[in-house]
């Protein structure tokens, strides 16, 4: 299991590097890296300590103001891409297969628009990300497009979006992850959802419909582990919440309180509750073998 960094600081910089001793001590194997600003992120340096504590990476994107691959700036895109081939080469340097998050426009762009405008920024967008698709394959990485909330974006809010995105681009460095807690806003099935992204999806983030420890909500905890089952999902599985105590990044999603006393606690329950889900499909997996033979 992994766990994303944003659960206790925001920006992930060097400084940082010694809260992967925690995350190993908690019981995890990986940790997802919230790339805000490369300037403040040495890739040998984290390398390194994540050999030290025997600890794996994912690395995601940031995509705030500025960082919009469906505008039609070129002074934008141009900045843009230039981020994401540093986010890229970043995740060479700590040794990650691909590259995560909402990267086809800015997050927070959720608008009523005519159909030529949501048209046209579609296809820049993706445009664009043929061209970051060329950059990880040079890389031997992939991309995973993220699907967001309706209040979070207009263009892509469904897996199925994600998947119609994925096939525009037609690359084959082009594929696409879920995010339970945009899932439980936006999709009528869970489970149908993550069959439908079958062999194309190659990460997963998990929070809860409330962005709390995972397990304390309404998110169909059975229909989710059950589908990973159905398209033998063999990828990584992290928890994404956010800590309150940065100001700006506790506003921009909506965070106004502490879940558990400390993110250690909240990274502990969430990491027992993810166990328990998955032993119990093993178990019952085993049962079934048992009373076949």
């Amino acid at each position: 299991m992994e766990l994303a960094f944003w659960l206790w600081t925001s920006p992930f910089s060097n400084e940082s590097l010694g809260l992967f001793r925690t995350i190993k001590e908690l019981g995890f194997d990986c940790v997802e890296l919230p790339i805000e600003d490369l300037a403040i992120v040495d890739g040998e340096k984290v390398k390194a300590v994540l050999d030290d504590e025997g600890l794996e990476a994912t690395v995601c994107g940031a995509f705030g103001p500025g960082r919009d691959l469906s505008s039609d700036d070129p002074a934008v895109v141009a900045a843009t891409l230039d981020y994401i081939k540093g986010c890229l080469d970043l995740c060479n340097e700590v040794g990650a297969g691909f590259f995560a998050g909402p990267m086809y426009a800015e997050v927070g762009k959720a608008r009523q628009l005519p159909p030529e405008e949501r048209l046209a920024e579609w296809n820049r967008s993706v445009e664009n990300l043929r061209k970051v698709s060329i950059e990880a394959e040079a890389r031997n990485l992939e991309i995973a497009i993220e699907a967001i909330n309706r209040f979070e974006s207009d263009m892509v809010n469904l897996t199925e979006d994600s998947l119609r995105m994925m096939r525009a681009v037609d690359h084959p460095a082009t594929k696409v992850m879920i995010d339970t807690f945009h899932m439980t806003i936006e999709e009528a099935s869970m489970g149908d959802a993550i069959r439908a992204a079958g062999d194309d999806l190659i990460h997963v983030q998990v929070s809860e419909n409330h962005r709390g420890v995972t397990g304390t909500g309404l998110t169909p905890w059975g229909d989710f582990r059950d589908a990973l089952a159905d398209i033998n999902y063999d990828g990584k599985v992290v928890i994404e919440s956010f800590t309150p105590e940065n100001r700006d990044l506790a506003g921009a999603v909506c965070i106004w309180k502490k879940f558990t006393e400390t993110q250690d606690e909240f990274a502990a329950q969430g990491l027992q509750f993810l166990h328990s889900l998955f032993d119990h499909q093993a178990a019952e997996k085993s049962k079934s073998s048992c009373l076949v033979g």
